[in-house]
């Protein structure tokens, strides 16, 4: 039977209140359940994308990179690596679903820039788990390929180092590994330093002028080309601080898309490659003999009537540069003279060209912070014929770093100083070491500033600037000897000369003949133009404002020279002592 308990109707519409409430509130915890565990969802999705996404290597990237790299930039704050936030596409070609072909045609039409359809079909077929598509990629090209709608396209927001100039001062600035360390340029030397959260937060200046880099990168590729040299390489240094101001290297690469490359292209002409430079070593020879008193006139004559016969070799001068008379020095480096030069380094000797060779480090590599340096070709022994060939840079091998820091002694004074491609706080510049006297460099300010005004170095003048400067056209060294019909052709100069601040080199690697000129491989027309025109487009820039009324004081030595009767430089033919 059953009992019914009648209750009052007010208590009877609590309790439906009640169980009212009490529904409300179990659905509104269900909801809170379902968005906490669609939230979770979301997460766990995200999480498991990305370690579908990323190989142990690319976790190893995003580990070391998401504190955040340091910025590198130019001497004025210009940027020139930095570390964003990019978007990254990729694929799973195993988990491929859709027609391969058909995406790939449609990758293509995205990314043309990336590769065209059969590349993408290649990457798309590769029987690996996972590859790349592009790197850096923007918001739209994302949302673009992910509307083709393939399960296996998947994306990743990651840290990378950009580096905003594409492949400007790329030896200089070096690359990353792919778990994000330096393995090159200042990238590697810096390293420890960009990675230290300490440290990390204040950009690292370069000595490098974005404007001067771009100008001498414009100039060397120029001339480059059109003389399908193997390689070049150019610098411009700071003669008072060692600042590089400029470092250029081709053929070069970008540092964006390094696994791009070869080994010619990452490999730095100006830091790794050894060279014999020819007569860019007349001066520091002529240099060397007025420092150690072996010379004290400038007027003392050398018989270069006749090669030079020592041993099996022999001395000449280069055709269309034979005098057949006595020169003295200043005619010596006007007139490049190989016979007069070697006499003057049979005076000087072995141990006194050997000492100031060390002294300019040509026995060791570049004293420069980056890694990427190559050893000097030092002679093993060196006989009478040795101290008279490389003092016109034959048998002895630098790279042109190592010219560009013994110029820089040759007319700032006489003081040698490492290079560096970290920029230099003002009044903090190295003490340097002393291999020259002041009144030796002063002479070859003189010396210098005259081969460009009347001698080989002609091309290399910009107006204004007071030019001075040695050309150096040297046959390649080879297996066996030395090639006929190729050279290293090399300018060596500074600016301006009344009051040097800045070296600037320029050298080509087997540059070809491109016209009917027997002469045109050599410096002269090579190498000197490039110096011309990248110091008349930045030596404004860098605080150097052409003027015509200024110039190196060549009144004591300019009676010295002799010119054919009838030219209009004829001056009477000045005495002096012979050898």
């Amino acid at each position: 039977m059953t009992v019914l308990v009648a209750r009052p109707i007010g208590q009877r519409r609590d309790s439906r209140q009640r169980h009212a409430l009490i529904g409300v509130a179990h659905t509104r915890l269900m909801m809170a359940m379902l968005l906490f565990a669609a939230a979770v969802t979301v997460v766990i999705g995200r999480l498991a994308m990305l370690a579908l996404f990323a190989g142990p290597a690319d976790a190893a990237v995003r580990a070391a990179t998401l504190a955040g790299r340091g910025d590198i930039v130019d001497r004025n704050g210009s940027p020139l690596a930095r570390t964003i936030d990019a978007w990254t596409i990729a694929v799973h070609p195993r988990k491929l679903i859709g027609d391969p072909m058909d995406i790939a045609s449609r990758l293509a039409a995205l990314m043309p820039d990336r590769g065209d359809q059969a590349w993408f079909y290649g990457q798309l077929t590769k029987d690996v788990s996972f590859t790349y598509l592009q790197r850096r990629a923007s918001p739209s090209l994302v949302e673009q390929v992910n509307a083709i709608g393939e399960p296996a396209l998947v994306f990743a927001r990651e840290t990378q180092r950009l580096y905003p100039q594409s492949n400007m001062a790329a030896h200089a600035l070096g690359f990353l590994s792919t778990d994000g360390h330096g393995m090159s340029g200042m990238e590697r030397v810096l390293d420890e330093r960009l990675t230290n959260p300490a440290t990390a937060g204040k950009p690292v200046a370069l000595s490098i002028d974005t404007r001067v880099q771009a100008a001498m990168e414009s100039e060397l590729g120029r001339a480059q080309t059109a003389y399908m040299a193997r390689s070049s390489a150019g610098v411009v240094l700071d003669v008072a601080t060692g600042e590089v101001i400029a470092m250029v290297s081709l053929p070069t690469f970008n540092p964006n898309r390094v696994g791009m490359s070869g080994v010619e292209e990452l490999r730095n002409a100006t830091t790794q490659s050894v060279y014999e430079l020819g007569s860019t070593f007349k001066p520091i020879a002529m240099a060397t003999a007025i420092d150690t008193g072996v010379e004290t006139s400038m007027a003392r004559r050398f018989d270069a009537t006749a090669p030079i016969k020592v041993g099996g070799f022999q001395i000449h001068d280069d055709r269309g540069h034979e005098q057949k008379r006595w020169l003295n020095i200043p005619e010596t480096l006007i007139y490049s003279s190989n016979i007069a030069t070697a006499r003057i380094a049979d005076a000087v000797g072995a141990q006194r060209m050997q000492a100031m060779f060390r002294k300019l480090g040509f026995d060791t590599k570049p004293d420069i912070e980056l890694r990427e340096k190559g050893r000097p070709l030092w002679p093993t022994y060196w006989a009478r014929t040795t101290v008279m060939t490389t003092a016109y840079g034959h048998g002895i091998a630098v790279t042109p770093l190592h010219l560009a820091s013994a110029y820089a002694a040759l007319v700032n004074g006489g003081v040698w100083r490492p290079a560096t491609l970290l920029k230099v706080p003002a009044g903090q510049a190295p003490v340097g070491r002393r291999v020259l006297k002041q009144s030796t460099s002063d002479r070859m300010r003189q010396l210098l500033r005259l081969i460009v005004l009347e001698g080989t170095g002609k091309r290399g003048e910009a107006p204004g600037y007071r030019v001075g400067g040695k050309t150096g056209t040297a046959e390649v060294a080879q297996a066996g000897g030395y090639a006929k019909n190729a050279n290293v052709s090399t300018f060596a100069a500074a600016f301006p000369m009344d009051a040097p601040r800045y070296v600037v080199i320029v050298m080509m690697d087997s540059p070809k003949r491109v016209q009917e000129n027997s002469f045109q491989t050599t410096a002269a027309y090579t190498a000197a133009p490039v110096v011309s025109r990248v110091i008349s487009r930045t030596g404004a820039m860098l605080g150097v404002m052409p003027d015509d009324r200024k110039d190196v004081d060549e009144s004591d030595i300019m009676p010295l020279l002799w010119h054919a009767p009838g030219s209009s430089h004829a001056t009477a033919t000045a005495g002096g002592g012979a050898e």
